[in-house]
């Protein structure tokens, strides 16, 4: 078993940056896929970055490229995702998930086996 927590959320002005972090535990070495997802009212649960844990490789969506960084802290065992340039439209439940993916399947919520509570992110204009 693997056991995330998000924190890191908050309420922030548009232009603002916000630094989510999710603090892992357990058996992690049984995955090789951390990720960050979010979740708007009414809308579906999104992929917004992934990170391949053993070699390090990451993605992006595109609606967040050059504005956020997913990192991972080997040594405290934690994730992080670094946001800048926050917009309204990022608003959303933001999750951290665990699981073992196939190449090019990082944005799809089924693979996850773990996930954190969420962690709620609010950009105002």
């Amino acid at each position: 078993q693997v056991q995330l927590v998000e924190s890191g959320g908050g309420s922030v002005q548009a232009g603002e940056s916000l630094r989510l972090s999710c603090a892992a535990s357990g058996a992690t070495y049984s995955t090789n896929t951390m990720a960050w997802f979010r979740q708007a009212p009414g809308k579906e649960r999104e992929g917004v970055a992934a990170i391949y844990t053993r070699l390090g490789i990451t993605f992006y969506a595109d609606s967040v490229k050059g504005r956020f960084t997913i990192s991972r802290d080997i040594a405290v065992n934690t994730l992080y995702l670094q946001m800048n340039g926050l917009k309204p439209e990022d608003t959303a439940m933001y999750f951290c998930a665990a699981g073992s993916t196939q190449f090019g399947s990082w944005t799809r919520p089924g693979v996850y086996s773990y996930w954190g509570q969420g962690t709620q992110v609010t950009v105002s204009s």
